[in-house]
């Protein structure tokens, strides 16, 4: 199973820095589902031409290896189709449009239920013919589609666990954007506190997102460094967005004490709690 965890992993980093350098959603999206489905021609290609050592193997491949990366390319895909509307609606439209899909998304749950509640309760007991391939006791108009166009790659089960995975992604992402919307157009309480400039360098405050980025202490790590770079220039009238991943790469490229900015905080408020203890 190395091969796979390998394949896995490699996305995963791939998807993190794809994240952080696209200049948008939309172009996350597009670079992600190049990037899924070259993951899934990899595992595709090594489950065709080398068999599992045993069913417990191919059961974890398609309930836990495969629907990590069919998983993010439904997402993506979803999101792509999202974003795509946001140059040609105004945001009351594009909110409707979410709404829409999260309706949508709960009418899913709900026709699979007995699926939703397998996985969320991580039963085990039908693993053997939701992920194992050519099970001739399963009734062809049970079996799906995907399962049909391809029964070498595919199970009964594999395809609506990767869905359920991706509305997880789904519904994180669409509430997310829903709320900053409504965000924006409530700004009264924003301008209050945006009142105030940031009067150190333009580095140090890229430091200090991105410290607070990789922490993940906002949203649970939800929030993209570009939302994050944007909501932080708001508040400090900073003109950062346009250059950060520049920055970031300055701060990469230094040869001594990388996160200077972060050591400096770190000082002055050690000094502080000694000078009051």
């Amino acid at each position: 199973m190395e091969q796979y965890t390998q394949i896995i992993t490699e996305l995963e980093a791939d998807l993190k820095r794809i994240t952080m350098t696209s200049e948008s959603m939309l172009s996350t999206a597009k670079s992600a589902i190049k990037r899924c489905r070259i993951a899934l021609v990899e595992l595709r290609w090594i489950v065709v031409n080398q068999c599992f050592p045993d069913t417990p193997s191919e059961i974890c491949f398609f309930k836990e290896i495969k629907p990590v990366a069919y998983s993010r390319l439904l997402f993506y895909q979803a999101v792509f189709d999202i974003e795509s509307f946001r140059s040609k609606y105004d945001s009351d439209r594009i909110k409707r449009y979410m709404k829409v899909k999260l309706d949508e998304i709960q009418i899913f749950m709900d026709e699979n239920a007995s699926s939703v509640q397998y996985y969320n309760c991580g039963f085990i007991y039908l693993d053997s013919l939701y992920f194992v391939r050519e099970r001739d006791e399963i009734p062809v108009e049970l079996r799906g589609s995907h399962y049909l166009m391809d029964e070498q790659f595919n199970t009964w089960q594999d395809h609506t666990f990767s869905v359920l995975r991706a509305n997880d992604l789904l519904v994180e992402y669409l509430k997310r954007e829903i709320s900053r919307m409504d965000n924006q157009e409530q700004p009264g309480q924003l301008q209050q506190l945006g009142n105030h400039k940031w009067t150190g360098s333009k580095i140090d405050s890229v430091e200090l997102i991105y410290a607070l980025y990789f922490s993940r202490v906002i949203d649970n790590g939800k929030i993209t460094i570009k939302e994050l770079c944007r909501l932080f220039s708001g508040l400090f009238h900073l003109d950062i967005e346009k250059d950060i991943y520049r920055y970031y790469t300055e701060i990469q490229q230094r040869k001594i004490e990388q996160t200077k900015f972060m050591e400096h905080l770190k000082s002055v408020l050690q000094y502080n709690i000694d000078q009051n203890v």
